[in-house]
């Protein structure tokens, strides 16, 4: 009997023992899963500020420390800004403007050839035709457009770009209408040009249902665009 009792009670000892081993790692798993748990929700931020910091350093506003907003690109303005790279037209002022007698022997109408040369120290656009009146003694007479196709185009700086002007010689006898001067206008601007008329003298008189001054567009005489 005395051993029985010393068994048992030993057998009691060893499963007290066993089921208090059992508890302390139940405590142990209960405490390591949600340390683990916590741990992560504040590496990623789930509540506070420390979220955004993981998400590209970005601030309340979506935008990150570089100023970037959610699409990767920068807000600064003026990067490729198409304003900048445009060219402008050329104006009355950087054109240095002439005008000679281009007529061939034997055709029925005068030439009088206009150069515009870039002067302004940048390149410009010319695109279309230049406004032409003749003085004459008769008043101001204005040269109409011949209808061909005007192709806008850049002037280099320092390069010359050239238009005809057409008119009937006067073969008629008479005094004609006497010429005093040219006034060239650049296209697209208001700022004339008055210099002296290089080619004949005088047209003939006229019945006056039109204009027997025609004038062509950019490069339509001369060398074209230089």
């Amino acid at each position: 009997m005395r051993v029985q009792k010393l068994t048992l009670a030993a057998l009691a000892v060893v499963a007290g023992l066993s089921l208090t081993a059992c508890q302390n790692g139940e405590d142990d798993m209960g405490q390591t899963v949600p340390s683990s748990a916590s741990s992560a929700s504040s590496a990623s931020g789930g509540s506070g500020s420390g979220g955004s910091d993981q998400d590209g350093g970005k601030d309340s506003a979506g935008k990150d420390s570089a100023g970037k907003g959610s699409g990767g690109q920068g807000t600064a303005a003026g990067t490729g800004s198409s304003g900048n790279g445009k060219v402008g037209k050329c104006r009355t002022d950087e054109l240095e403007i002439t005008a000679i007698d281009s007529t061939i022997d034997g055709d029925p109408d005068g030439t009088v050839a206009v150069e515009l040369k870039n002067g302004g120290g940048r390149d410009c656009v010319l695109s279309g035709y230049a406004g032409v009146d003749l003085k004459t003694s008769a008043g101001s007479l204005s040269a109409k457009r011949t209808g061909e196709k005007a192709t806008p185009m850049t002037l280099k700086n320092g390069k010359s770009v050239y238009f005809g002007i057409n008119y009937p010689i006067n073969t008629s006898g008479g005094s004609g209408v006497r010429i005093t001067g040219l006034v060239v206008t650049p296209p697209d601007e208001t700022k004339s040009v008055t210099l002296d008329w290089p080619g004949a003298a005088t047209l003939p008189v006229t019945d006056g249902s039109g204009s027997p001054v025609k004038v062509g567009p950019m490069g339509s005489a001369g060398q074209g665009e230089g």
